[in-house]
């Protein structure tokens, strides 16, 4: 049985179409159908029922899924600890770090670490999703979460602040609020969708909700209607952007951590070492956070 066949078997599991499989994988949707259909061949057995497109595990399909997921485990095992031994400054690292981080911060620092160490070949992911770092989907991960998953291992950077942002052309025609209570008189940009529930903005739809003229499910979005004078609006301190002026700290939104973590399995790699503390000293020290 091929490993390659499994992996997109898992693949298809996960993500439930022929396309978010191609694109896990880096594939063609025609070689992702293709290897399924020889792989349902080798084990004479339909293995998911195509569902509109969607595809879900037949009873074969699941009990497949739980031997895979082992075979996988195993695998995954021995590559994290061949590559455990490697010490040499070069190769490849991922990064996956939200948006925030991989537009404002990174390519800076990412520059600088490039001159230092030129046979370290950087993939940023931006994502906000917890991606597979046992099977090396990434090798290291930013992410802003009060309490990181248990079976990664790294540091706490910092703590990032939130303030209250407005544009200047908002500010020259409806004034400058110098706390928290002057957003009863001003146009607000509040949260959508799943974004409501983050205590920042909770709290200002429940004080201020008649004020919010308008609203996103995306904090860049926010950011990009604040630049543009439709409201103040609440933001952590890492997406500020150059033409928004932050107007005072807003102290309901607390504080935001920013972890850098990786597997166990991967803390003695030379070059995740040094990406590891690199970012974690430049990214703990940028004014641009204070």
């Amino acid at each position: 049985m091929d490993w390659n066949s499994l992996k997109i078997f898992l693949s298809i599991a996960e993500t439930g179409t022929l396309m978010g499989a191609a694109q896990q994988l880096s594939l063609s949707n025609s070689t992702i159908f293709r290897r399924l259909n020889a792989f349902e061949e080798e084990v004479g057995s339909r293995l998911f029922e195509r569902i509109n497109g969607d595809y879900e595990l037949t009873e074969t399909g699941e009990e497949m899924l739980v031997l895979a997921k082992q075979i996988s485990h195993s695998f995954e095992g021995i590559e994290r600890h061949i590559i455990g031994k490697d010490i040499l400054p070069q190769g490849t690292v991922k990064i996956t770090a939200p948006s925030s981080f991989a537009h404002n911060f990174l390519p800076r620092h990412l520059i600088e670490f490039k001159k230092l160490y030129p046979d370290i070949k950087i993939e940023l992911l931006v994502s906000n999703l917890e991606l597979n770092m046992s099977g090396r989907q990434a090798d290291i991960a930013l992410r802003i979460t009060p309490s990181p998953p248990d079976h990664l291992i790294g540091r706490k950077i910092r703590n990032i602040k939130w303030g209250i942002y407005a544009s200047e052309c908002y500010l020259e025609k409806f004034g400058h609020p110098i706390s928290i209570t002057d957003l009863s008189d001003h146009q607000l940009i509040g949260a959508a969708g799943t974004l409501r529930t983050n205590p920042a903005f909770f709290w200002l739809d429940k004080k201020y909700s008649k004020n919010i003229e308008m609203r996103s499910d995306d904090f860049t979005t926010i950011s990009h209607l604040t630049e543009a004078g439709f409201g103040l609006t609440c933001l952590p301190d890492e997406l500020k952007r150059p033409n928004l002026k932050r107007l005072f700290t807003y102290e309901a939104g607390g504080e935001n951590t920013l972890w850098i973590l990786t597997h166990p399995d991967l803390r003695k790699v030379e070059r995740i070492k040094l990406v590891m503390k690199y970012l974690a000293t430049v990214i703990s020290t940028d004014k641009e956070l204070d």
